[in-house]
């Protein structure tokens, strides 16, 4: 499988950050204006999903001339640019897919694109959010975080309690115990070294790092 990045119309918190993560051969793909990130960091999508309505025409044809393939959907329709772009990676089947940025300043947005990364299809491809300085993803069962002794890590039990967590590399570790959704517990842990791993018998985990700066 290979890795694609996935630009939206979001900010980056650390724009340089987020460009060293991309390697050569990795698929670049964007959500609508997204594309007009890509290209301010030197990278050319190889496809545009949306309604458009954050680029002009002209920028759509150019875009078009440079090669890149867009698929252009209604204004009024039942999905987000970013799902559409995540149903189109998820069914090409790449992985793991890195959606940049995604931590907008409205914060229905924001829940709506975490909420969209806890389908069992987007946790099987490894789907995450991250702007160079935060990422989140879910842990349905099992994960790894790579990072530096720090690192602020939080585990946010996702609608129902999540039962029998064992964490190992995290200063305040959890052993076969249950975190619960109206409970704080989870939040501002850190990594002592630079992995740490994460199980769950049950329920569903939001991950979020935040790495040093």
């Amino acid at each position: 499988m290979s890795r694609a990045f996935i630009f939206i119309n979001s900010p980056l918190e650390n724009p340089g950050a987020a460009r060293a993560f991309i390697q050569p051969s990795d698929t670049i793909l964007a959500a609508d204006g997204g594309a007009r990130l890509a290209l301010a960091l030197g990278l050319v999508p190889q496809v545009i999903l949306g309604d458009l309505d954050s680029l002009t025409e002209v920028e759509a044809r150019v875009l078009e001339d440079m090669g890149v393939h867009i698929l252009r959907y209604p204004v009024a329709k039942d999905k987000t640019d970013l799902e559409l772009a995540l149903n189109h990676a998820i069914q090409a089947d790449y992985s793991p897919i890195i959606v940049m940025g995604g931590y907008t300043g409205r914060i229905d947005q924001t829940i709506a694109n975490l909420t969209l990364l806890s389908s069992p299809e987007a946790i099987h491809a490894g789907a995450r959010l991250d702007d160079g300085i935060t990422e989140s993803f879910f842990i349905a069962s099992s994960g790894i975080i790579y990072g530096q002794p720090g690192d602020l890590i939080s585990l946010i039990p996702w609608g129902l309690p999540a039962e029998g967590i064992l964490t190992d590399g995290l200063a305040y570790p959890l052993n076969r115990e249950t975190l619960f959704p109206c409970r704080a517990r989870g939040i501002s842990n850190q990594m002592l070294g630079h992995t740490a791993s994460v199980h769950v018998e049950k329920g569903l985990l939001l991950c979020i790092h935040q790495r040093k700066r």
